[in-house]
């Protein structure tokens, strides 16, 4: 039997979705030798399926709603919104709790302070990323479109968008008549919109952190296929088997997204990480019918987004376990809707495509080190914006782990917070 060689480097970044190609690229550009790790190539996992979005307008996080006739309709699966796989809540109920109790108006707003420092920076340092990458000119700034269906939703969304003031957000609010100058082809099925206009969006977000790997690798990073399961503390530091070689290195970080919680309870981490599905479709539109921007149907729970393999359909969230069989009720629910308005073809895809969203009850991603174990950092659970935060997310760590100053207190969004 050969024997492996031995590889080494200053750090390991396991996972090469977004968030670990960009924690690697900033530790990259402080000086530091890198291997990033995976099983698969990068950016096709969780990164590949959201929307497109840069989303610097969600200054509040994604929390559970109040009322009680929506939690009803959360509860008997009568939402597009959400779906439970009842046979995961005994699992799954203890952290719903916890997202309930965090999602009520004081904690949540604690929860959008702590995370403004990330968002209000997650475009300028994707931007950056691009350019430096060559992959600016995937990037659009001509934000998003919430649109509604009838006038009740559509004069409580005005109502929101004006609360947000205090955040400086840019936005315009649409009547039927501005709407259809601005998205030609959407149907008299919706009677406004609110236009956000701080976001980005881009139309492969698969391809966009291909690119940033690429670029990695272009600037002398090392990227290899492995099991994130093998790492291995060492005296030295961590080790991991990549294929023939045996790699070393002082510190590692773990970028997993959902699968994060494999490594950190192997390690003694009680983290309360829960993973929300979601699945897409691509469609062909009708004859010559055009969507400028991602459309997001408040009232039908969906996102149209105009990508690059055509138009994507994406559904909201799916509670089940992580080995359990795709089940795309969600798709076929919202599909009709869909066609409401927009004009839409047959799917392109035989089979829809489902992904995971790494989530903690109090909407805060970890970034930080591991206190139990020298040398050891994690980068997960950012909810729904992992694509939003990945390079500001790879800045923060970098700089923590260089000793750089940090832009923001991380506290917020340490490991030690779970205990």
């Amino acid at each position: 039997m050969a024997q492996s060689h031995i590889q080494q480097a200053d750090v390991i970044v396991l996972g090469a979705g977004i968030i670990g190609v960009s924690v690697a690229l900033q530790l990259q550009r402080r000086g530091r030798s890198v291997i990033l790790v995976d099983r698969r190539d990068a950016g096709e996992e969780t990164s590949y399926g959201n929307a497109g979005l840069i989303e610097r307008s969600s200054v509040v996080p994604y929390g559970a709603p109040r009322e009680l006739s929506k939690l009803m309709r959360y509860a008997f699966n009568l939402s597009t919104e959400v779906r439970f796989d009842w046979r995961q809540m005994p699992r799954i109920a203890p952290w719903l709790w916890q997202f309930w109790r965090e999602s009520a108006p004081k904690p949540l707003a604690r929860a959008a302070a702590d995370m403004q420092p990330l968002i209000e920076r997650s475009v300028s340092e994707h931007e950056a990323l691009m350019s430096e990458a060559g992959a600016l000119p995937q990037l659009r700034r001509a934000g998003w479109l919430e649109v509604y269906r009838n006038e009740k939703t559509f004069e409580q969304a005005r109502g929101a968008a004006t609360a947000l003031h205090p955040f400086g957000l840019n936005y315009e609010v649409l009547d039927r008549k501005a709407l259809q100058q601005r998205e030609p082809h959407l149907t008299n099925a919706v009677v406004g919109a609110v236009h956000w206009l701080d976001p980005a969006t881009v139309a492969d977000p698969g391809a966009l952190v291909k690119a940033y790997a690429r670029h990695f690798v272009e600037r002398g990073g090392v990227f290899l296929r492995g099991d994130a399961l093998h790492l291995q503390r060492e005296e030295t530091g961590w080790s991991i088997a990549a294929g023939s070689a045996r790699l070393e290195a002082p510190e590692a970080v773990v970028a997993l997204g959902p699968w994060t919680d494999k490594i950190s309870r192997s390690l003694g981490y009680k983290v309360p990480l829960v993973m929300k599905r979601g699945y897409h479709v691509h469609f062909e539109a009708e004859g010559d019918a055009l969507l400028n921007h991602p459309v997001v149907d408040a009232d039908g729970g969906f996102v149209l987004a105009p990508m690059a393999q055509g138009v994507r359909l994406t559904t909201g969230v799916e509670f089940a376990s992580r080995g359990s069989r795709p089940s795309p009720v969600q798709l076929d629910r919202t599909e009709p809707l869909a066609r409401q308005i927009f004009p839409l073809r047959q799917r392109i895809e035989p089979n829809p495509w489902m992904g995971s969203r790494p989530c903690l009850p109090d909407m805060r991603p970890v970034i930080g080190r591991g206190f139990r174990h020298k040398g050891l950092w994690f980068a997960f659970g950012h909810n729904h914006h992992g694509l939003t935060l990945g390079p500001i997310t790879g800045r923060l760590l970098a700089e923590m782990m260089t000793g750089e100053k940090a832009f923001t207190d991380p506290a917020p969004y340490a490991m030690e917070r779970f205990g």
